[in-house]
This record gives C-alpha cells, structure tokens and sequence, in this order.
C-alpha cells in the first residue's frame, strides 16, 4: 500500500524546480499558477545539443519552441554559396521558435547549437492535446502568445519604418 502513497507527497526534483521556473520567465507563460504551470512541465521535453549541432533548419516545418535552459544558440539564415547571416545569438532563459505553438509553416531561419546546450521543448501536438483537456489554460496561454506576438511585430514595422527613412534620407542626399 504504500506505492499509493509515494506520489501524493513526492516533492519536486531539482531540476522540475528549475525547469519550473524557467518556464515561468517566458511571458507566454508568466501568468500561469502553480497547478497551470505543473501541466506544462508534464509536456515539456529537456534536450541536449553538442557544440555545432543543428537544432533546426530553415525550410523545416515548425513542431515546437524551445526555452535555452542552459548554453548558447546561434539563429542565422542560410544564403547563396554557403554564406549565412547572423539574426540572433541567445542564451540562458531566452526562448525561440513560439510561432510554430501555432502554425507548422517552415521554420524562417536555423538554430544552432554554440556550446552544450541544455533546452526545454514545448511541441505542438502536445500543446493541442493539453488545450484540449484545458481549455481554460489553452485561452489564457494563446492570448499571451498573441500578444507577445502582436509586440514582436510592431517591432518589427518600427523597425522597416526607420530603415526605410534612413534609406531615403540616404538616396535625398544624392
């Protein structure tokens, strides 16, 4: 009788209490309370890259995001002739690839591995599968998911908008 038992008072690991929090940094899931966030440790994947290894490739479809836990991650874009250019390097706590929680569409750049790197994967049909017993959550998460979203976009047309008039400023002064 007392495997019954074992569960019911079982503490949490260390590293659940890591990963725990570590999602909890992520604004998608900032708001989440204890009882919402253990859901999401229950679907959430650790996973180890060696330095140099490819985490995805351009052109892939999207089946998830990845919380760096621990390590660096080099994103770039592949172009012509072996050339790449440089979009981001990310580390500890920093977060990528939240567009494919709602769309499989081909990932728009490639991830990389700088050093051994440590990361928490949260993927789609897991997430879909928990939406569907959680509705509620599934609400909740979205709407922040949206909005992160909708931020990182005016962002970005901040940021076209102002390449755009230094190009012109550029181009008026010849």
């Amino acid at each position: 009788m007392d495997f019954i038992w074992n569960n019911i008072f079982r503490k949490r690991t260390k590293d659940e209490a890591d990963i725990a929090d570590l999602i909890k940094k992520v604004p998608i899931f900032e708001d989440l309370n204890r009882l919402e966030l253990k859901e999401f440790l229950r679907i959430s994947h650790l996973r180890t890259y060696k330095p140099g290894e490819i985490i995805f490739y351009e052109g892939e479809p999207g089946v998830g995001m990845y919380i760096i836990q621990k390590g660096r991650v080099r994103i770039f874009k592949e172009a012509e002739e072996g050339k790449t250019t440089e979009l981001a390097v990310l580390e500890d706590g920093d977060f990528f690839g939240e567009l494919a929680l709602l769309d499989d569409s081909p990932r728009s750049a490639c991830a990389m591995a700088i050093t051994e790197t440590k990361v928490i994967g949260i993927f789609r049909p897991d997430l879909f599968s928990l939406f569907e017993r959680k509705p509620k959550l599934g609400n909740k998460v979205l709407l922040r998911l949206a909005n992160m979203i909708g931020q990182r976009l005016k962002a970005t047309n901040e940021q076209l908008q102002q390449l755009t008039r230094e190009k012109e400023a550029t181009g008026a002064d010849r």
